[in-house]
């Protein structure tokens, strides 16, 4: 079996990383090296021109990627991966249109479900709606902040993150609203927990709903767009409430619903708690140790 294989040592590299990682590669001598955005400028094209042994790199990217222009330069550089992994089908597709010529096999991304679960919930006085992420235009805080502005129920929407426009919607001034900036896992997670519902309003450029994946660990109901990557993961109706991406009422209605039907909420959470359980890390590591071992493999 493959997960019995002793690693010599795996680096994982992606594009954020500063050049010590470089320097592990050059000493450690490992056995796999794992990219992740193999292609973006930095580290891991030093790693993918640099290093002569089996390599894996996982795409995460859909839609435009900011990097095409650079398609001439690295598509010989491509064919030195010995696998390529997609986050979704929308990032296999995204993938597959820059750089053809292999085959990309497609690994979700992975959400710890025992921290979430076991997280204890915050309290609030008051039912709340939660918001993750950075605000930026794609991921339609905007939006959620027009639908709230007409909510007319007793609840409060606490927001996580910072961005480019928190300032400017900090000073539309939306009444119950609680603004958290960036906060570490332990009190995410709690918040999460706690929340009457969670929300993604994201526009457009998500290859996979990881953040979903996290509300259904927390046994928390979902309104999100109804999006690609957010599909991929929560099924309408079933998982989450999906709504146009974009259109205020429908959001307003279906968070209106959720806050006014716990019963609604409660079979949500049912369906959706098996479908997180299909997307834990632990399934995910062991997918990931047998593309380590099939990359060593020599080729016949």
């Amino acid at each position: 079996m493959p997960h019995a294989r002793k690693w010599h040592v795996e680096i994982y590299i992606d594009e954020h990383e500063d050049q010590t990682r470089a320097e592990a590669l050059r000493t450690l001598e490992p056995d796999v090296v794992h990219l992740h955005e193999p292609i973006v400028p930095g580290p891991t094209v030093s790693a993918l021109i640099g290093f002569n042994g089996p390599m894996v790199g996982t795409f995460h990217a859909a839609g435009e990627v900011p990097y095409q222009w650079l398609r001439p330069a690295l598509r010989s550089l491509m064919m030195r991966l010995t696998f390529r992994v997609a986050v979704s089908e929308s990032a296999r597709d995204t993938a597959a249109g820059n750089w053809s010529g292999a085959e990309y096999e497609v690994l979700w991304n992975g959400i710890e479900i025992d921290r979430i679960a076991t997280a204890a919930p915050a309290q609030s006085a008051q039912p709340t709606v939660l918001f993750i992420g950075r605000h930026e235009p794609r991921k339609g805080l905007e939006v959620l902040l027009d639908a709230w502005a007409g909510i007319d129920r007793d609840a409060r929407l606490q927001i996580i993150g910072v961005g480019q426009q928190t300032d400017e919607l900090k000073r539309r001034a939306v009444g119950n609203v609680e603004w958290f900036g960036t906060v570490t896992d332990g009190p995410r997670d709690e918040l999460l927990r706690g929340a009457t519902a969670f929300c993604a309003p994201s526009l457009r450029g998500e290859s996979f709903g990881v953040v979903l994946l996290e509300a259904m660990a927390a046994g928390t109901p979902i309104v999100a767009s109804a999006i690609e990557g957010y599909q991929n993961v929560a099924r309408a109706g079933q998982d989450a409430l999906l709504v146009p991406p974009g259109d205020v009422g429908a959001l307003r209605d279906a968070l209106r619903a959720l806050l006014d039907d716990p019963a609604l909420g409660a079979r949500l959470v049912e369906s959706a708690r098996e479908r997180a359980e299909q997307f834990s890390m632990r399934k995910l590591a062991e997918r990931y140790l047998e593309l380590y071992a099939r990359a060593l493999v020599p080729a016949s």
